[in-house]
């Protein structure tokens, strides 16, 4: 008997469902996932873009600009906001509700099959469901070309099972020391890993000389063609920021070494038209209040670059939480300097550091005032007070904030993973 087809909240439910199994990395669950599916990945081109910041906007312009030359072209991006459904996007959209249900009970299908023929008992992870939807769901969109994210490094991803043509590296920082190694070189080997025997690897520019260095080798190992972006693109772009032009640079570089040859009229098209939701975006005035995501040192040193031009004297207030992995010292002496006071809270991520332990370290580093306010919304709103109607309010230190700030007060919980 055909099973009922499933809505979107009994999808995210299925999928919220699997956090308990945590992460597990390795390709083995994934491949059989894609035999079970036919092998979906293989059926679109693709640009495999990974980094540790910036990579989900590069996601976005890179797929704009080459929407903007024709191509029927999807998108894949973690983590998602609101909606699982934000992470699979055809030409430019979020994937509809019923498809997006569709693709997970499918995709959900093919993991019982491979959880049920592991021989050590392991399962199909959240993430490997989600990737495998995304890589079904494009293919029979029939995207000619799809922009993939990698979630956490790059060797043992679950998007690692795709046949890229071109590979994004948009820059490599200290992050997730834990399972991609203590080093810069280290994290880079990871993340390069993605690299495929006669493709392209586009880097972004000022990369670190370490990264580079693998990024040299392994081109030079696997006959790949090495490109640096430049800094910036030379265009008006919607997506604020310096941070994103840089982005914005990158993306052209990697629909170039796709395309060859591109229209500068549809890349000028696309840096106008294309906006990133959570990186730099104005959500109200009076007091302006910015959502940013950023959720390492290295891109909260981004984000304090965009303020510096961006306050013209203006009081900033920020309301922060981050993530128990990251080096929240290193995030809050970037950021602290800028801002005439501090509501730290704790977003509904089970690794967001207690909002007591993000004030005693503000007050060790030497910041201003920090108030603790438990619940996110109302930390926003004791932000928003604090830095009155002609201040500057942010929001930042890490997605799953910003996430828990797009929901309604006591709207479930997204994904913590």
């Amino acid at each position: 008997m055909t099973a009922a087809p499933w809505t979107l909240a009994e999808a995210e439910r299925r999928l919220l469902g699997l956090e308990l199994f945590g992460m597990t990395f390795g390709l083995e669950r994934m491949q059989a996932l894609m035999d079970e599916l036919g092998r979906p990945q293989e059926r679109f081109r693709s640009i495999h873009v990974v980094g540790s910041n910036g990579k989900s906007s590069t996601v976005r312009m890179t797929a704009a600009i080459l929407a903007r030359h024709g191509r029927r072209t999807g998108a894949y991006l973690s983590p998602h906001l609101v909606s699982f459904a934000e992470r699979i996007r055809i030409d430019g959209r979020d994937l509809g509700e019923a498809e997006f249900a569709a693709a997970v009970q499918r995709a959900l299908a093919a993991a019982e099959t491979v959880d049920a023929a592991s021989a050590g008992g392991d399962v199909v992870t959240q993430f490997e469901a989600l990737t495998a939807a995304a890589y079904d769901e494009l293919a029979r969109q029939r995207v000619e070309i799809a922009v993939i994210e990698a979630g956490l490094g790059g060797r043992y991803d679950a998007t690692n099972v795709l046949p890229s043509e071109v590979q994004v590296l948009t820059n490599v920082s200290l992050e997730h020391t834990r399972w991609l190694g203590p080093t810069i070189a280290a994290i880079t080997e990871e993340k390069a890993d993605v690299v495929r025997p006669g493709g392209t690897l586009v880097t972004g520019a000022g990369l670190h000389p370490d990264a580079r260095a693998v990024a040299e080798r392994v081109c030079a190992e696997r006959g790949a063609r090495l490109v640096e972006a430049p800094a910036d693109p030379g265009l008006d772009l919607l997506a604020a920021g310096p941070f994103q032009r840089r982005n914005f640079a990158l993306a052209r570089e990697a629909a170039r070494a796709l395309l060859g040859e591109l229209d500068e009229s549809a890349v000028a098209a696309a840096a106008a038209e294309t906006a990133v939701p959570g990186r730099f975006q104005v959500v109200a005035e009076n007091p302006v209040t910015v959502f940013d995501g950023a959720h390492n040192a290295d891109g909260m040193r981004h984000l304090a670059e965009a303020l510096r031009g961006f306050l013209a004297g203006r009081p900033l207030v920020a309301c922060l939480s981050i993530l128990d992995d990251k080096d929240a010292a290193a995030m809050l002496a970037e950021l602290l300097p800028l801002c005439e006071a501090v509501v730290v809270t704790q977003a509904a991520n089970p690794r967001a550091l207690p909002a007591a332990t993000l004030q005693s370290l503000a007050r060790q580093i030497g910041g201003p005032p920090a108030r603790v306010v438990a619940e996110p919304h109302a930390a926003l709103a004791a932000a928003r007070e604090a830095a009155g109607p002609g201040g500057v309010a942010l929001a930042a230190g890490s997605l799953y904030l910003i996430a828990d700030l797009l929901r309604p007060p006591g709207a479930p919980r997204g994904s913590i993973l």
